[in-house]
């Protein structure tokens, strides 16, 4: 009897260890972004912050997977593939590009993203406040405010009336990006000239163009692809002389001119909370998409100096950081 016992309670091991193995799996989230790893990984750790929030912590009771396309936009549906394939609890979608194909990809598996475009321009969502289906996320509104990055620029050099603006149009944002640089210059009595850039390579020669056509200053558009070579735009601007604005406070702190724009580290933070709130079974459908109420200005004194330029005390006074 007891060797019979014996044997059923080994039988009955064998039988149930698959259940005990599968019963311990983590819940697996996945990030799809758009830019490289590095310019993003104060994000990605302001985002373990969030999910830390929401009692998540990464290799202790959930498991990441990250996919970087590095500013290269079809490499994305592939990525978006293999995470649904992977059948991942989350898809955590960062930029525009990266959205639409999470989204593309899946019709199921939540999506919650990090993106500066309107995510109902771009059928992410139904409304802000009621998204529907299966994303929400956070929209920090960067794409947004090039009209109000070319009014700061534009008080630098006043004497200026024709500036560039640099766009990748390969970014699902770009046409509504110069639609709203050029609507603010008409205001102001500017002209915009507009330059394209779809890869690393193309960035040099966007540089050359420009200054070969005497553009007072460089707005750079909110993108993947110039997130990821933050530290190349800001060495080009220096080289060429060409005061620049950007969408990133990093960008200003690495060296360039000026930024405008909101915390891309709170974004992502908000994003890790959302994440874990769907971790723990709410609907995205029932997340409105957050907003930020802040808005950064950062100047770069030592930058302004090297390339000449006095900066008016006006913007000075309203600056949320000057850097000496």
């Amino acid at each position: 009897m007891r060797r019979r016992e014996f044997i059923e309670l080994i039988g009955a091991g064998l039988l149930g260890s698959p259940i005990a193995v599968h019963a311990q799996q983590l819940p697996v989230i996945g990030v799809l972004a758009a830019p490289a790893a590095e310019p993003l990984r104060p994000s990605i750790a302001a985002f373990r912050e969030g999910l830390g929030q929401s009692g998540f912590i990464e290799g202790q009771n959930v498991e990441v997977e990250y996919r970087w396309a590095e500013g290269e936009y079809d490499r994305l549906p592939a990525m978006a593939n293999d995470l649904v394939g992977r059948r991942v609890a989350v898809v955590v979608a960062l930029a525009p590009a990266a959205a639409v194909a999470a989204k593309t990809a899946t019709g199921t598996i939540p999506i919650v993203f990090v993106l500066g475009a309107d995510p109902v321009s771009l059928g992410l969502v139904t409304s802000l406040n009621k998204p529907g289906g299966n994303v929400t996320g956070v929209n920090f509104l960067i794409n947004a405010l090039g009209g109000k990055r070319l009014q700061l620029i534009s008080e630098l050099v006043p004497a200026s009336r024709t500036f560039g603006l640099l766009i990748n149009p390969s970014a699902p944002a770009a046409d509504l990006d110069r639609q709203d640089a050029e609507s603010v210059a008409v205001t102001i009595g500017a002209k915009i000239r507009v330059v394209n850039a779809r890869s690393e390579n193309d960035l040099e020669s966007a540089f050359a163009t420009l200054v070969g056509e005497s553009v007072g200053a460089l707005i750079i558009s909110p993108d993947a692809l110039f997130t990821s070579r933050r530290n190349q735009l800001v060495a080009l601007a220096a080289r060429y002389a060409v005061p620049t604005i950007y969408h990133l406070r990093e960008a200003a702190t690495a060296g360039g001119l000026m930024s405008y724009g909101t915390s891309f580290k709170d974004a992502h933070r908000l994003a890790g909370v959302y994440t874990g709130r769907i971790l723990r079974g709410e609907k995205p459908a029932d997340l409105p998409v957050q907003q930020p109420t802040k808005f950064e200005l950062v100047i770069n004194l030592k930058t302004a100096k090297s390339l000449g330029l006095s900066i008016p005390q006006t913007l000075l006074v309203t600056a949320d950081e000057v850097i000496e």
